[in-house]
């Protein structure tokens, strides 16, 4: 049996980002070093341990943010570097004060190293984009590409592929019209294939046909198979919900992967997440307290009642947790769980505030640090409601292969509060599995940062 073998596209993206990192963590390391240096005369050991850490801390933060990715233009790269630059420095000043003990340590010094550091990272980031997008470039005449294929899928592909590489055309089966309006020519059969792929010296076919024509697949692949062109198949797998899906190979076996979760997909990049979500809830948390103590003490004051509101709803997997929040309703006897709705007289004064303002999801930190929830994910839902949606909406349950967010895309996408009609549910459903298809580190930051302006909507009550 062979090894398991990774495309080379993948080994490329491997050797371009250990390549910048690499570059950038020796450059960063020795400016710090000469500024270190230079203000004591040689480099206290507490300077040290801090550029040990941010050696390892980099990897993680780096490879969450894809920041040495190809396809961010200058600008944008800049600015990644700089986000995970000044992430990685929060965490290390963070651990140097709270779990080291640094007091002492040259505020001003970290400043410049702080600074500098970016600058020197730049200085290498800069030159070798420049490099890697030139060797693309050079590489994109190499790929010339025909797509088998007239389907709304094979419109797709060729409108992503025509961003990186030349497409001739697409080639019909079967003397199917083309479904899509397209620039892009419509070529001669299967007949002609192999001279158009010699005489147009194609260097990939593309074949982009739905399940039911796999015989048809299996004959191209053979006609294919003694020309000198790659061939890869790009299955159409229709209306099915995918989920977090992947390629891979296991020994011998092509292996897709419908449906996965991030922690079993993306382990290193999810453990950065945990770090994130728990450093950030644990900050906030001390930052906040002030707060909270007055808000517990409006609580208090409102209504007769406990301050918090624990409320059973399905978490990471679906396991039930408590989630934590600041009671906003009088005590009532509902035994059906219900959403809060416009007006409703169960929702106190101070409790109407808390919710408009959002203020009463601050104990789920609670949640974040021990675990049980993330600063950004689906939202929970009451267990009475996702026994109702789970079987009128598709994939409705797979918004559980992730840790439930106190915040999250669907929020910020305008999609909070009363979901009274199921198709609002559908909606919010929908953002819910973009989120865990699109998920990064990044893509947590931008919510995060957008959440404060998602709190004037209209839908809560």
């Amino acid at each position: 049996m062979t090894a398991p073998r990774l495309h080379p596209s993948v080994n490329r993206r491997g050797l371009t980002f250990w390549g910048q990192w690499f570059s950038a963590t020796v450059m960063s390391n020795l400016t710090i070093c000469y500024l270190v240096f230079h203000e004591f005369g040689a480099i206290p050991a507490e300077y040290r341990v801090l550029m040990l850490l941010g050696v390892l801390g980099s990897v993680p933060i780096y490879s969450a943010l894809h920041v040495y990715h190809k396809r961010y233009g200058y600008g944008s790269g800049l600015l990644r570097v700089l986000a995970g630059w000044t992430l990685l420095m929060a965490a290390v000043y963070g651990a140097a004060l709270l779990c080291l003990g640094y007091g002492n340590l040259n505020h001003r010094l970290l400043g410049e190293a702080a600074a500098l550091g970016f600058v020197a990272q730049a200085c290498t980031y800069l030159p070798l984009h420049y490099l890697m997008n030139l060797h693309s470039r050079w590489l994109r005449f190499e790929r010339t590409a025909v797509i088998i294929g007239t389907s709304p899928l094979a419109y797709a592909l060729a409108k992503q592929l025509r961003v990186r590489v030349p497409v001739l055309g697409l080639v019909s089966i079967d003397s199917e019209s083309a479904e899509v309006d397209s620039d892009l020519p419509v070529l001669d059969g299967l007949s002609g294939l192999s001279d158009l792929v010699v005489r147009a010296k194609v260097r990939r076919v593309y074949i982009a046909l739905p399940l039911n024509k796999a015989a048809q697949i299996e004959t191209i692949y053979l006609k294919l198979l003694d020309l000198s062109v790659d061939v890869v198949w790009i299955p159409d797998f229709g209306s099915m919900t995918l989920l977090n899906q992947s390629v891979a190979q296991i020994e011998q076996f092509p292996a897709i992967y419908l449906n996965e979760t991030p922690r079993s997909s993306h382990p290193a990049a999810v453990l950065g997440k945990e770090l994130f979500d728990r450093g950030i809830a644990l900050i906030t948390l001390i930052i906040l307290f002030p707060v909270l103590l007055a808000v517990a003490a409006a609580v208090k004051l409102s209504s007769p009642g406990p301050v918090f509101f624990r409320q059973p709803r399905h978490g990471w997997n679906g396991s039930v947790i408590n989630v934590w929040k600041f009671r906003s309703m009088r005590l009532h006897d509902d035994v059906v769980v219900k959403q809060a709705t416009q007006g409703d007289p169960r929702v106190t004064r101070v409790g109407a505030f808390l919710r408009r303002t959002s203020m009463d999801e601050l104990p789920q930190l609670i949640n974040v640090l021990r675990g049980e929830m993330a600063l950004v994910g689906p939202r929970p839902h009451a267990v009475a409601h996702n026994q109702y949606y789970g079987d009128k909406i598709q994939a409705y349950m797979a918004r559980h292969r992730i840790k439930p967010g106190i915040t999250g895309l669907a929020q910020i996408s305008g999609l909070r509060g009363e979901t009274e009609t199921l198709e609002k549910m559908q909606q919010r459903v929908e953002k819910d599995l973009a989120y865990i298809n699109e998920w990064s580190l990044w893509l947590d930051i931008k919510i995060l940062l957008k959440t404060p302006f998602s709190l004037f909507s209209r839908n809560i009550y």
